[in-house]
């Protein structure tokens, strides 16, 4: 091929490459600054949404702090205007450009409306104030006038309260046994045909002399009480007793003991004595046994 056609050739080609390589580049520099675009568009309108979801809170927030109806009234109404703004800027595109600048403008209504109602709302807390500073030194006048009776109440219920407390009795040396078949004391809960609960009754002359229902609960080791077929209430519940005696209380120390048959299996572990007597448990110990 001649050199004269081949140079002018070439050059064309170079220049035509050229010319591609520049396009290609130039396209993905415009779709780069569209992707940025899209991005901030996005971004914007994130912003206009948190804006717009801030300001319904606020309206929520506001008619708690007001008692005026009328004006619980008008904010109900702004909240509403606000959410249903919030919906459509929701279903916007953030590349619609005018309805993203509709919607921008709406916003800078709501943003000096709310304004103007945290300005009234705070005028009227503070007439409130005032009325309420009147109504407490009230208040403070017939409070101390109140107050002394109170605390004579107070110091009767405490009295009476150290009397019920001082008058509670309480079972100390408390026992359990396990009884073989003779009889005797064992340690072992498969010898045991018998369990002895042993305990005194401490002398109180504070507590009123008298016949006292005296409940023993026995738990094993498992949570379960061995039941006696009968219950009584304590706190409001109904427990199962394992034994029951009635005994004659004078107010000086009395010894009581007290028998349950082994009717049922008893594992090995620590059982728990609970002493109950007038609705209340005076005395409780653990046991442990093989």
């Amino acid at each position: 091929m001649n050199k004269k056609i081949l140079i002018p050739l070439i050059i064309a080609v170079v220049l035509l490459l050229g010319g591609v390589a520049y396009l290609f580049v130039s396209l993905n520099k415009q779709k780069k600054a569209n992707e940025d675009m899209q991005e901030l568009a996005e971004l914007d309108k994130k912003e206009m949404q948190n804006e717009y979801e801030q300001f319904a809170k606020q309206y929520s927030e506001m008619k708690t702090q007001i008692n005026n109806d009328s004006i619980v009234e008008q904010l109900t109404q702004e909240q509403l205007k606000t959410q249903r703004l919030l919906q459509e800027l929701k279903n916007a595109k953030a590349t619609d450009a005018r309805e993203i600048t509709r919607l921008k403008k709406e916003l800078a209504t709501c943003r000096a409306v709310i304004r103007s109602y945290i300005l009234e709302i705070d005028s009227l807390n503070r007439l409130n104030q005032n009325l309420t500073a009147e109504n407490t030194r009230v208040k403070v006048q017939y409070a101390e006038a109140t107050r002394q009776i109170e605390g004579l109440n107070a110091e009767r219920s405490s009295l009476s309260e150290k009397v019920a407390i001082a008058a509670q009795l309480d079972a100390t040396g408390i026992s359990m046994q396990l009884k073989d078949k003779r009889g005797k004391t064992t340690e072992k809960t498969k010898k045991a045909k018998m369990i002895q609960v042993s305990f005194n009754i401490a002398k109180n002359v504070t507590a009123a002399n008298g016949v006292r229902n005296l409940y023993v609960v026995i738990n094993t080791p498992n949570g379960q009480s061995l039941s006696a077929g009968g219950t009584f209430n304590y706190e409001n519940r109904t427990l199962t007793y394992s034994m029951k005696k009635s005994v004659e209380y004078t107010g000086n120390e009395t010894p009581v003991t007290m028998y349950w048959n082994i009717q049922e299996f008893l594992g090995e572990g620590t059982y728990q004595v609970s002493i109950f007597t007038d609705g209340s448990m005076i005395g409780a110990r653990s046991f442990t046994f093989k």
